[in-house]
């Protein structure tokens, strides 16, 4: 005998909620049941690193939203207007409709300000948080196989990121952005040839010309943002099926993911963290002043703003430009402006063209064509840890050498010591702090043997009694033993055949020999972990 509550609503397998109605629609008609459950309940592992990805996908959404709000109210002219707005000192004077309607939108539009700064701050952000994250990549080795696309990807999303902030940091045709248009100007003329015609393209003339405002506009809102959004929505596509990387640790290997699902864990978190952000740009834009164009007045071609300075992501160029001696050569009636090609176009292009392709540069060296899912420790890769602190090291002086006459004014020193000084050490800075790296990292890796054969320091102090003081060391756990000798120890490759039986020369013999010298180079001093046989025997021995 069985009894019926009618409290309950026997299953019928039709959906009964809306949400569920819309998803049964949708399912009929797309079948998009089956890939959801799998790709939603998809592991990503968990690690505070991974959220510097996060942080540049949140700002970039926050630029969106307040760049929206922008547009209604900015009107992209160089046409000349007199001010009658609400900042006083600045009444009666002729200005382009792009700055009046940015004294507009600071004083006049309820919120404009407040939008106007977390534009900017977001901007800030966004380039940072890439940057961040390239290095992180970097350092760690995530863009070995099978990522090396996603790596191009993110580098064209950091020159874009760029060139995007450039490009709105201009709009507002104030002196400061117009500097910076003139510098950006004389690059361009510095280029041989073509330099002249693509200036006068751009600008719609001689500069300042009557078009650069309207052109910088459309690149701003609607070329290099759908550029950036694709390339975003590729990445994360790449991210999700060739599956995150992930640190060594118990249990974790190249052909799993350990970490939390996507829903309902990794969504939630996702969105709270999103708002995080929101509020700290939020109330940073609330809070700090930034970019007061209105002090700056409108752009002049004939007056420059003393100590003007760019945002810190192009201040490296400020600075090559500044360190580089005036160098030009003329012949047949044409000038090549040396002192600005090489700063500004030569080295930045040498730069980022061996980012990269640095990947493939440190597969070729190595012959590493294995996939890799486990990021590597940067003490355990002495040599490209290295190269990188030595790449930041060259942009921290350059960058550094770009606010010379502001640290030449504050700490009264001598505009030209400052120069020449930034001159040497943007030589030697760089090779001093690769062999340092490497030396740390050699330094931290036999730190991490001791510890793997005797154990950690307890803090425990002991006398014996002959009186010798010593510290109890205390065994690690196998997780923490297994996180410190999980790494592959690499050697160099080794050139075996030189010649054929006959003593003919074998194909590509001068390929084979640079590559077996750049990776002596590479892995030719390293230390070896410790063995099992080591590690037992220093427990019998009583190391510990």
């Amino acid at each position: 005998m069985t009894t019926e509550n009618p409290s309950v609503t026997p299953y019928t397998g039709t959906p009964t909620t809306p949400a569920g109605k819309v998803g049964d629609y949708l399912d009929q008609r797309l079948g998009i049941a089956g890939a959801a459950k799998k790709n939603l309940r998809k592991i990503f592992p968990d690690h505070w690193s991974f959220m510097l990805g996060e942080i540049c996908l949140y700002s970039f959404i926050i630029l969106l939203l307040s760049g929206i709000f922008l547009t209604f109210f900015f009107t992209p002219s160089m046409n000349e207007v007199t001010y009658n707005g609400s900042y006083t000192p600045l009444d009666g004077i002729k200005m382009s409709e792009a700055y009046a309607s940015t004294l507009n939108i600071s004083f006049d539009v309820r919120g404009g300000l407040l939008m106007r700064q977390i534009h900017h701050w977001a901007a800030l952000v966004f380039v940072m948080a890439i940057t961040v994250h390239m290095l992180r990549i970097f350092f760690t080795g995530a863009f070995r196989k099978p990522r090396e696309l996603n790596w191009l990807i993110g580098f064209g999303l950091f020159v874009l990121a760029l060139l995007e902030g450039f490009a709105g940091y201009s709009l507002p045709d104030d002196l400061l952005s117009g500097t910076g248009l003139r510098i950006a100007d004389g690059v361009i003329l510095s280029i041989p040839i073509v330099g002249t015609y693509v200036s006068f393209f751009l600008f719609g003339g001689q500069f300042p010309g009557t078009m650069i405002v309207q052109r910088l506009f459309t690149i701003h809102i609607l070329l290099v943002p759908g550029l950036i959004l694709g390339l975003i929505t590729a990445h994360l596509i790449l991210v999700f099926y060739q599956k995150h990387t992930q640190w060594a640790g118990p249990g974790r290997n190249e052909k799993n993911v350990v970490g939390l699902p996507l829903m309902p864990v990794y969504m939630a978190k996702a969105g709270g963290f999103f708002f995080l952000v929101f509020g700290v740009i939020a109330a940073v834009g609330g809070m700090v002043s930034i970019n007061p164009v209105w002090l700056y007045g409108p752009y002049v071609p004939n007056q420059l703003t003393a100590g003007s300075q760019p945002d810190w992501y192009i201040g490296f160029l400020e600075g090559a430009l500044r360190m580089m001696p005036n160098v030009e050569w003329n012949f047949w009636g044409h000038t090549l402006s040396l002192n600005v090609l090489i700063p500004a176009a030569i080295v930045p292009g040498i730069l980022f063209t061996g980012l990269a392709v640095y990947p493939f540069i440190e597969a070729w060296v190595t012959g590493d064509k294995r996939e890799h899912h486990i990021l590597d420790r940067p003490r355990n890769m002495p040599t490209r840890t290295g190269i990188g602190v030595a790449g930041c090291t060259f942009y921290a002086i350059l960058w550094f050498n770009g606010a010379n006459d502001i640290i030449a004014t504050h700490f009264h020193l001598s505009l030209e010591s400052i120069t020449w000084t930034c001159r040497v050490l943007v030589f030697v800075g760089p090779v001093f702090a690769f062999w340092v790296t490497r030396r740390i990292c050699f330094g931290l890796q036999r730190a991490d043997r001791d510890k793997v054969l005797h154990g950690r320091e307890a803090g425990i102090i002991v006398r014996s009694p002959e009186g010798e003081f010593s510290e109890i060391h205390a065994p690690l756990s196998d997780g923490d033993r297994y996180k410190l000798t999980s790494h592959e120890v690499h050697r160099p490759l080794t050139l075996t055949e030189v010649t054929d039986s006959n003593g003919v020369p074998a194909p590509r013999v001068r390929r084979a020999k640079l590559r077996a010298k750049a990776t002596e180079w590479y892995f030719g001093e390293r230390i070896e972990k410790a063995t099992e046989e080591e590690y037992h025997e220093s427990i019998t021995g009583g190391h510990h």
